[in-house]
């Protein structure tokens, strides 16, 4: 800058603040957002800025004047670092020197003066504070100027702050986890199993799909092979793809040889201590069923196991996709890292070089499905657990108190003298909420709760957190672009997801790898081209775990599962049906009704209800029935029916007000009331025993196997010598081959299927 003359040297220097002056002895300029035209006109005045208003003022500096605020870059990029500690001691640091870890060092000295003074409470805002919120902004504007989350960093992706005030906050940590402003430390680089060339991450990420083979997608036939395990059994392996690879599990593991990222080769044995303790003579690190199911996730071939239960192997099978999930996220960010640092000592600038191609479109890679906010609690606890292990050394994260506050609970809010089945306290343990999202990052040994969504690495929620993002058609409010490039989709107990809603399951696959519709600040020179290409969806993988073989479970595994590496689906037939378990001395009457398609079945189970079932059932000697509905639709369809019709009969179902339910089980047990309708979802959620049957009717086939032992051991819970009247009905067609083998067994279910007759017979509890 040319030398001013003393006149207006002195104005100049008589109207400056400290910082201002600071500013122009450092740089030897005014601040470019200095409006000298403004400051002529009014005298400055002096506010007392709220606890909101840290960096309010340097976002509104910013909008007021865009070209002063760009000549800023300009000039921050002439500078080797920038930093708090920097501008407070002028002298005593040379430019170029530890420049990585400079920035590191000093990004973590912003957040713990942040923290301290959010502890402190303290309204009174300094002039070194302002200064780094003023830079942060800057940086963070430079770095993602079309992430929302850069204006409104407290409400996500297509919602307000109205509707969704303190979600996804802690602005303050963006660039501490931003993969673009850091580097892959020293002694990680030596250690990183990316140079590993047999790295299944490697292999996956990095193969090129050519576009012949995409087109050849739509014609190719699916090719299968099966397979038999020695623990998950019988396999189906498939693909779409020319060639279709299978393998069986060997019988030792070696951690090395899976090629995980450092450090959870010590600390996933710590971590899954609990469930080696009780094997003898083995010194795998995996438990049989999950050294066979971390084999095929990391292979990253899609995945159906559906005989996750949560009373026996959940917390096993949840510690291991948490392994794979992990392991995902640091080979990514660390492949992310290191080109930075080669980048950075090539001196490259953006788009100076077509060989660092590293990330998708978006910065979430791996998007976890759960059903309770408890599910969740219970995964970052694992993510801790594998970052940390046994090391004496903490790793940072950030609000987890008040993530332990939302998605904990108190013991004491459940009522002691609950009693349940053991399945029940299983699945409805801890906090049971089931509208939630968060966005989790992670950057080498620190995770951010709390993240905003374009900043994440994993995110973690439930379909109906997931629903009220997406949005529908038509809406002001959506945003599904965070999935654009979601490379590892875990989807686990989606049984449970059908007695929830499971539209909003194909709601959400239906959102999964589409092109972004904004570019969210991206590197384009850093993207993938399978990704530009719109190919993403060909190298997700998609683990779905569930409790039962259901056909809209293996429809969207069938539909929307269309990776590159193949298909495998654990296929194991039912031996023995859940009708071994009824205890009740019952007579089991099983009708087949024909329909002609799939679409024509609910009709034709309607019909054959109405005509050929209730008029055997409307004699006052047939009395205390129960209906059971599992279908919702089909509960409300037969309610109209029964009021048309003027039947005595009272109902239950989820919606009903405690009150209601009380009154119609008390009718029902005192036979006021001749019907009960119930539906399946309120046994599923209350498990409440309904006393006074003593005759029922299966309008279907339940979804779970066991409730069609446990309602009909609810026979026995008055008994008063009425046992030789009790009668069981059940209805069924031939497109409930899957829930009726269940049932009966496979070999009985096939004999009824191919049977000429539609009745058929069974008696259980006979001595």
């Amino acid at each position: 800058m040319g030398k001013r003359g003393s006149r207006s040297r002195s104005q100049l220097l008589s109207a400056l603040t400290k910082k201002q002056k600071k500013h122009l002895r450092d740089f030897g300029e005014e601040h470019p957002s200095w409006d000298r035209a403004s400051r002529k006109d009014t005298k400055p005045q002096i506010c007392q800025p709220s606890e909101s208003t840290d960096t309010s003022s340097s976002e509104s500096e910013a909008e007021s004047e865009p070209e002063h605020v760009s000549g800023y870059h300009k000039l921050l990029a002439t500078l080797k670092t920038v930093s708090e500690e920097e501008e407070e001691e002028d002298e005593e640091e040379e430019e170029g020197e530890g420049e990585g870890e400079g920035e590191e060092e000093e990004e973590g000295s912003v957040v713990e003066e942040a923290e301290m003074n959010d502890e402190d409470g303290d309204s009174d805002v300094s002039v070194e504070e302002e200064k780094a919120a003023e830079s942060t902004e800057l940086r963070e504007n430079r770095i993602l100027p079309a992430d929302p989350e850069g204006k409104d960093g407290d409400k996500p992706p297509g919602t307000s702050q109205q509707e969704y005030p303190e979600e996804f906050t802690d602005a303050k940590h963006e660039s501490l986890f931003s993969l673009e402003t850091n580097f892959l430390e020293e002694e990680s680089r030596g250690s990183c199993s990316l140079k590993a060339s047999q790295d299944p991450f490697l292999q996956h990420m990095n193969k090129e799909l050519k576009e012949k083979e995409i087109q050849a997608i739509a014609t190719n036939p699916q090719m299968t092979c099966q397979l038999k395990w020695p623990i998950l059994g019988q396999l189906v392996f498939s693909s779409k793809f020319q060639k279709l690879e299978t393998f069986k599990p060997p019988k030792d593991i070696d951690l090395k040889s899976l090629h995980l990222q450092k450090p959870l080769e010590t600390t996933w044995t710590k971590t899954n201590s609990h469930f080696l303790s009780g094997l003898h003579k083995s010194s795998s690190p995996f438990t049989p069923l999950q050294k066979e199911l971390f084999l095929i996730m990391n292979s990253y071939r899609d995945l159906l196991y559906p005989e996750r239960t949560a009373l026996q192997n959940g917390e096993e099978i949840r510690h291991v996709y948490c392994l794979h999930a992990i392991n995902h996220v640091l080979k990514a960010n660390a492949q992310v890292l290191g080109n930075n640092s080669r980048r950075r000592s090539q001196k490259l600038g953006v788009g100076d070089d077509d060989d660092f191609r590293d990330q998708g479109l978006t910065r979430p890679k791996v998007l976890i499905v759960v059903p309770f906010r408890e599910a969740a609690l219970r995964v970052v606890q694992l993510f801790i657990s594998l970052l940390e292990g046994d090391s004496k050394k903490k790793i940072i994260v950030s609000n987890k108190k008040r993530f332990n506050g939302e998605y904990g609970s108190d013991p004491e809010e459940r009522p002691p003298n609950l009693k349940r089945p053991e399945d029940y306290e299983a699945v409805f343990v801890g906090n049971i909420d089931d509208h939630f999202r968060i966005g989790v990052a992670i950057l080498q040994r620190s995770i951010r709760l709390y993240a905003p969504f374009y900043s994440s690495d994993i995110l973690i929620a439930s379909p109906l957190g997931l629903r009220t993002i997406i949005g529908a058609e038509g809406e002001k409010k959506r945003d599904f672009d965070f999935l654009s490039s979601v490379e590892l989709l875990i989807i686990d107990q989606a049984d449970i997801y059908l007695m929830q809603n499971w539209e909003h399951v194909l709601h959400l696959m239906s959102h999964m790898n589409l092109l972004p519709l904004d570019s969210h600040g991206v590197d384009f020179s850093r993207v993938r081209m399978w990704s530009l290409n719109n190919w993403s969806k060909f190298y997700r993988q998609t683990l779905l775990f569930g409790a039962l073989q259901d056909a809209q479970i293996n429809s969207v595994f069938n539909k929307h599962c269309v990776n590159m590496q193949g298909q495998v689906a654990v296929r194991n037939v039912p031996m023995t049906g859940s009708i071994s378990h009824v205890l009740v001395q019952l007579p089991h009457v099983f009708q087949r009704m024909e329909a002609e398609n799939l679409a024509l079945v609910i009709d034709a189970r309607f019909n054959f209800f109405v005509n050929k079932i209730l008029p055997q059932y409307r004699d006052a000697v047939m009395s205390h029935t129960l209906v059971y509905v599992p279908s919702y639709f089909d509960f409300v369809r037969l309610r109209n029916y029964f009021k048309k019709e003027d039947l005595n009969f009272t109902h239950i179902c989820e919606y009903a007000q405690k009150s209601a339910v009380s009154r119609a089980r008390q009718f029902f047990f005192q036979g006021e009331k001749q019907f009960l309708l119930l539906t399946e979802r309120f046994h599923f959620y209350k498990r409440y025993t309904i006393k006074g049957i003593r005759n029922l009717i299966f309008y279907e086939l339940p979804t779970y196997p066991h409730f069609y032992s446990e309602v009909c051991n609810m026979l026995r819970a008055t008994t008063r010598g009425e046992e030789a009247a009790w009668t069981c009905t059940v209805l069924y067609s031939k497109y409930d081959a899957q829930r009726l083998a269940s049932v009966v067994g496979v070999e009985r279910a096939a004999q009824m299927l191919q049977s000429k007759k539609n009745v058929h017979l069974f008696i259980t509890g006979e001595r």
